[in-house]
C-alpha cells in the first residue's frame, strides 16, 4: 500500500480544489491519495483544536473518497448511521464548515441533521436507523419510478442493535436496489464486545482482501446459478472456509469484501460494481480502523473518542476544560459500596461504560458487570431476566438511548413489576449533545407507568442516597437521574467511615428553606439555582420557601399540600419538558379540589421545542429554569416588577422556559 511519505506531491493543496464530484473523477488514483492524506491532516488538526468526536471519521477518509468518486452526492441518496463518521465526507461535498470547530454558541452538535444542505436526505443520529432509512428511500424510489442510488453507511458498532438485523431481513425479502457500506472498524465507543464481533472477525481473517468473485457482484449476479455456487465453492474449500457463508448472503444479500477500508484500489472497483449491481441489495464489508492516521488516537483504548483538545505531537489531552464526569464517578463508586454489602447486585450497559462511569464499578467486579453492546431493548429485557431470578440489576443507560428500550421498560419490567433499576446517565439538557442526546422526556414517558418509583437527585450527596435507595427496593421498579453537571460542595454520605447513603423514606421530599410568601418546589438539578433564586428574592423583600421533592413518583402529597395551605403561590421548577413532574403535582392538587382562586401556581419546565446544542453555560440561560428566569417568575406571580439593570432578572431577547 501506498503512503504519504513514498508519493511525489503537487505544492498546493489538492483538497483545495475538490468543490465537486466531477474534481474528483479527474484526479488519478495518486492524487486520490494526496486528497486522503490532507483531509487525515485536517481532520486531525481540527480535533486537536476542537475536541469532540471528529476522530471518528479518521479511519473512514479513504472510503469517503471513493464514495466521492463513485456515487453523486446531488442525485443518490447517502445515509450515514453515525454522525461522528461524517466529517470527510462533508469536506468533500464542499461542507466544510460542518467539520467540528470549538463550537460554543454555533448551532452544530457534531451529529447528522436534515437541515444541513443538500445532501443529508435524512436525520440519523441514534445509530442502527440507516438500513431501515435507506430500504424506505429505496422502495419509495422504485414506486415512484425514478432511478437513483441508494447507499447506507453502517458503522460496526450498530451492528449489535437488533433494528439492524429487521432492516436487513426485510431488504433480502423485498430484493430492491440497495448498497450498504459495512464500516468494520473493530471498535466504537469501546472495546468490541458479542458474537457479531467475533463473527465479523473470522469473516475479515477467513477471506483475502479483496478476492475478485467478491469485487464482481454484478457478474455473480448474471451467471447461472450452479457455476456461480460451484465457482463459490471450490475457491472456499481451496481456502478451508467451507463453512463460513455469511450471514448476510443467506438473509439475500450479496457480499463483498473483506475490502481493506485504506486501499483505494480496492475500494473504487468494489464500491464501482456494488453500484452497477441491479439484482438486489449488496453489502460492502470494509475493513478499517478508528483513529487511523494518528498514532496516539490509534493506541488509545477509547480511540480518543469524544476527547477534549489535545496536542497533535504527543496525543496528550488538556486538563481542566469542561468535562464533569464527578456524578457519574459518584454513582460508580456508591453503586460500588452497595455491591461490596450485597452480592446480588449487578450491572448492565448498552456499550458506554465510561461514558456512564461503570467502568470503575467494572475494575472492582469484573464479573457483575454485562455489556450486551449497542443494544439498548436486549439490555433492559436482560435485566428483567436478571429480576426474576433474585437479581438486583441496575441498568445504566443514557436518558436519550433509554428512549428506544421503552417497550421493553413497559412490557417486560413495569406490568410484571419487577425490581429493575434504571440508572439513566445525562438527563436534562446536555450541552454539545444537542436535540438528539438531551435527556429531556423521560419524566414523562417513565412518570406514566404504573408502579415506577422516579428518583431525581439535586446534587452527589443525594445520589449516593438514592444509589442506596434504589438498591433496597425490591418489589417495584425505579428510575434514578443521574447528571451530567455536579453541582455540590458538601462531603459525601459515609457509613462506618466509608462511601455510603442512607435509604430514604419513598416519596418524602424535604424543605430546605421556610419563607411565608412563595413556596419553591424543585426536582433535580435545579435546586441550586432555586437557592441563588431564594437568595435574590429574600434581598428584594419577598420571603421564599424552597423544598426539594426528590421524588418525582410517588409524589410527598404531604408536602405540597402544606406548601400550598401555607403560601400564596407554589412554584415547580424541572429540567424537563411539560407533562412531567410539574404536571403530577396539578393533577394531584386538582383532584384533591385544592385549585381554588386563591392559589397561583405555575410549572416552570424547559421550552415546547428541541433545543440545539450548545455549551452548558449557554444553553443554561436560553432553556433551563435559570436563577433569573424564576425570580422573574415569583415577581410575575405575586406582584413586583423587576428593576432595569437587575442581575438576576432575565432579559426579555432570550426563550422564556415553558409555563403552565
Amino acid at each position: 500500500m501506498s503512503t504519504s511519505t513514498s508519493r511525489s506531491y503537487s505544492e498546493a493543496p489538492l483538497l483545495e480544489r475538490v468543490r465537486a464530484r466531477a474534481d474528483l473523477r479527474a484526479l488519478s488514483t495518486d492524487q486520490l491519495r494526496q486528497i486522503a492524506d490532507e483531509l487525515r491532516a485536517e481532520l486531525i488538526a481540527a480535533s486537536s483544536a476542537a475536541g469532540g468526536q471528529s476522530e471518528a471519521g479518521l479511519g473512514i477518509v479513504e472510503l469517503a473518497v471513493a464514495l466521492h468518486r463513485v456515487f453523486d452526492a446531488q442525485h443518490d441518496k447517502l445515509i450515514w448511521d453515525l454522525g461522528h463518521e461524517i466529517h470527510p465526507y462533508n469536506v468533500l461535498i464542499g461542507q466544510r464548515h460542518l467539520i467540528p470547530t470549538p463550537r460554543p454558541g454555533s448551532g452544530r452538535s457534531g451529529f447528522i441533521g436534515n437541515s444541513e444542505g443538500e445532501y443529508g436526505p435524512f436525520r440519523a443520529t441514534h445509530r442502527s436507523t440507516s438500513i431501515s432509512t435507506s430500504l424506505g428511500i429505496a422502495m419509495a424510489r422504485d414506486l415512484k419510478g425514478e432511478d437513483f442510488r441508494v447507499v447506507a453507511v453502517v458503522s460496526y458498532g450498530t451492528m449489535g442493535a437488533g433494528m439492524i438485523y429487521e432492516a436487513v431481513n426485510n431488504a433480502g425479502a423485498l430484493k430492491r436496489r440497495l448498497v450498504v457500506i459495512l464500516n468494520d472498524s473493530d471498535m466504537a465507543v469501546a472495546p468490541p464486545v458479542g458474537a457479531i464481533s467475533a463473527y465479523l472477525s473470522r469473516l475479515v481473517s477467513s477471506r483475502s482482501c479483496c478476492s475478485p468473485q467478491y469485487q464482481r457482484p454484478d457478474i455473480a449476479a448474471t451467471a447461472p446459478r450452479p457455476v456461480v455456487h460451484g465457482t463459490k465453492r471450490a475457491e472456499e474449500y481451496a481456502r478451508g472456509t467451507a463453512a463460513v457463508d455469511t450471514l448476510f448472503e443467506e438473509l439475500g444479500f450479496s457480499y463483498v469484501g473483506p475490502v481493506d477500508g485504506r486501499n483505494l484500489d480496492q475500494l473504487l472497483p468494489a464500491l464501482e460494481n456494488a453500484a452497477k449491481a441491479d439484482a438486489g441489495p449488496v453489502l460492502v464489508h470494509v475493513v478499517a480502523r478508528k483513529g487511523e492516521g494518528h498514532g496516539r488516537t490509534k493506541a488509545a483504548s477509547d480511540k480518543y473518542h469524544g476527547a477534549t483538545r489535545f496536542n497533535v505531537i504527543t496525543g496528550m489531552q488538556e486538563q481542566g476544560l469542561p468535562e464533569p464526569s464527578a456524578c457519574r464517578n459518584v454513582f460508580a463508586d456508591a453503586l460500588s459500596a452497595e455491591a461490596e454489602h450485597d452480592a446480588g447486585i449487578v450491572a448492565i450497559i448498552a456499550a458506554m461504560p465510561s461514558g456512564i462511569g461503570i467502568d470503575r464499578f467494572a475494575k472492582r467486579f469484573p464479573g457483575r458487570i454485562f455489556s450486551v453492546g449497542n443494544a439498548e431493548q436486549h439490555a433492559v429485557t436482560f435485566a428483567a431476566g436478571m429480576a426474576c431470578e433474585g437479581f438486583k440489576p441496575f441498568c445504566a443507560i443514557y436518558s436519550s438511548s433509554l428512549q428506544r428500550a421503552y417497550d421493553q421498560v413497559v412490557h417486560d419490567v413495569a406490568i410484571q413489576s419487577l425490581p429493575v433499576r434504571f440508572a439513566i446517565d445525562r438527563a436534562g439538557v446536555l450541552g454539545f449533545g444537542g436535540a438528539t442526546h438531551a435527556g429531556s422526556f423521560d419524566l414523562g414517558y417513565l412518570g406514566c407507568l404504573p408502579g415506577m418509583v422516579l428518583m431525581a437527585p439535586s446534587d452527589e450527596v443525594e445520589l449516593v442516597h438514592m444509589v442506596a435507595t434504589a438498591a433496597a427496593i425490591d418489589d417495584r421498579p425505579c428510575a434514578l437521574w443521574c447528571p451530567r453537571d455536579g453541582d455540590v460542595e458538601a462531603d459525601l454520605p459515609k457509613r462506618d467511615g466509608k462511601l455510603r447513603g442512607e435509604i430514604l423514606p419513598l416519596g418524602r421530599g424535604r424543605i430546605l428553606r421556610e419563607g411565608n410568601s412563595v413556596a419553591l418546589l424543585s426536582l433535580g438539578t435545579r435546586l441550586a439555582d432555586t437557592l441563588r433564586a431564594a437568595d435574590a428574592l429574600t434581598a428584594n423583600g419577598f420571603s421564599a420557601t424552597v423544598a426539594d421533592a426528590r421524588f418525582a413518583k410517588p409524589l410527598d402529597t404531604v408536602l405540597i399540600e402544606r406548601l400550598v395551605r401555607e403560601h400564596e403561590a407554589l412554584i415547580t421548577i424541572e429540567e424537563g419538558v411539560a407533562g412531567g413532574f410539574g404536571a403530577a403535582v396539578m393533577q394531584h392538587l386538582a383532584w384533591r379540589g385544592l385549585l381554588d382562586g386563591k392559589l397561583k401556581l405555575r410549572s416552570m419546565t424547559l421550552p415546547d421545542r428541541f433545543i440545539d446544542q450548545d455549551s452548558s453555560s449557554n444553553q443554561s440561560p436560553a432553556a433551563r429554569p435559570s436563577t433569573g428566569d424564576i425570580v422573574s417568575m415569583v415577581r410575575a406571580t405575586i406582584g413586583g416588577s423587576a428593576r432595569r439593570g437587575e442581575e438576576v432578572t432575565a432579559t426579555q431577547d432570550r426563550p422564556e422556559p415553558c409555563v403552565s
